[in-house]
């Protein structure tokens, strides 16, 4: 959100919480600030869901505090509950009418019934589901339901919104029209959002900035320009989509590249600085691999390899491809049109092209 002010609303610091004396949070510092959409992205396990609900003030912290508008908070904090409403990726409806669960909030506010309904209604209209305003919960749809649990939050107009996997439990189609709701909805939906996702699509989306969650901690926060351009670790690299990584060796650094001495022998120009000897690994996107003709002219990208493909694997409507070049196994997409474009079959020789760019190396 350009332009808008961004203010500490609520902050974990130097947080820890023990499950069976394992550690499943130990967070320095993380910041809701007002005015954006904080995504915690991670694996299944990472401790994402721990770490909200010690944010939200459903746990207590087995060590560090929690901070609210300046003000330390225990659990169960009245003003905090009050302030924030979350949406869990299985909602939980009570029996009774669609309106009637939207009410509920509303109901234990002390919400005066005209402007109750009037919210409600609103709420209704906003995730598209006014039609269904007198129809029990016990007959709704997946996607129906996750509507009216967020029809519910918006309707208290939350201070800070925690939407916890808010799509995972859909089909595909009905998952892709939620999400597109939601691009709509969430920066008018709380001052502050936070979003837990699996999805680094999801949290790309959405959000202004991105927390990467690894095993209880935050490895990497950023935009998610920094966090997809600039990957902190070979985790996180990995997990928004450099999901190939090539062993090598150093051999010089000069003016923030490195040239790099692939295992099996090809020689890759990459930006960074390692020292020059070191052991690396190298992480490319298929996407970032360019395929062209044997006698295609030269281009910017500095990384020029002869190949020949191996193996095609439609995924819909793109490609996935894998090429082999004098013992380098690379692995590419491309959309069906380029594949009819290039002619691609089994055996037909290739060049793929990587830019210096889009290559990301890590110390071993």
């Amino acid at each position: 959100m350009e332009g808008a002010r961004h203010e500490p609303l609520l902050e974990g610091r130097n947080l820890k919480r023990f499950y069976d004396g394992r550690v499943v949070v130990d967070v320095e510092s993380i910041e809701v600030r007002t005015g954006e959409v904080l995504a915690l992205l991670g694996p299944n396990g990472a401790g994402k869901s721990t770490l909200v609900r010690v944010l939200a003030a459903l746990e207590a912290p087995d060590h560090g505090k929690v901070v609210y508008i300046g003000r330390e908070v225990e659990r169960d904090d009245r003003e905090l509950r009050r302030a924030a409403a979350a949406v869990l990726q299985r909602p939980y409806l009570w029996r009774g009418t669609v309106a009637q669960n939207v009410e509920f909030g509303l109901k234990t506010r002390r919400v005066p019934a005209d402007e109750r309904r009037a919210r409600v209604r609103a709420a209704l209209e906003t995730m598209d589901i006014a039609d269904l305003e007198d129809a029990p919960v016990d007959g709704l749809s997946g996607g129906e339901a996750q509507r009216v649990a967020l029809a519910r939050a918006l309707a208290v107009e939350p201070e800070i919104l925690f939407l916890d996997e808010p799509t995972a439990d859909l089909d595909v189609t009905v998952r892709r029209r939620l999400l597109a709701d939601l691009e709509r909805i969430v920066r008018h939906a709380a001052p502050a959002i936070v979003l837990i996702t699996h999805d680094p699509g999801e949290a790309f989306a959405l959000a202004d900035r991105v927390a990467v969650m690894e095993e209880g901690r935050i490895v990497q926060t950023g935009t998610p320009a920094d966090i997809f351009e600039a990957p902190a670790t070979e985790f996180v690299a990995s997990f928004t989509g450099a999901e190939f990584m090539l062993n090598g060796v150093v051999e010089a650094v000069e003016e923030g590249t490195m040239m790099v001495r692939l295992d099996s022998g090809q020689l890759l120009e990459a930006a960074g600085e390692c020292e020059a000897g070191a052991a690396v690994r190298v992480g490319y996107r298929p996407e970032d691999v360019v395929i062209a003709p044997p006698a295609s002219p030269a281009t910017s990208a500095r990384n020029r390899f002869d190949a020949k493909l191996a193996r095609l694997h439609p995924q819909g409507g793109l490609v996935r491809l894998r090429l082999e070049s004098d013992g380098l196994n690379l692995e590419a997409v491309i959309t069906r049109h380029s594949l009819e474009d290039l002619d691609l079959k089994i055996g037909t020789k290739v060049v793929a092209l990587i830019k210096v760019t889009a290559l990301h190396v890590f110390p071993v």
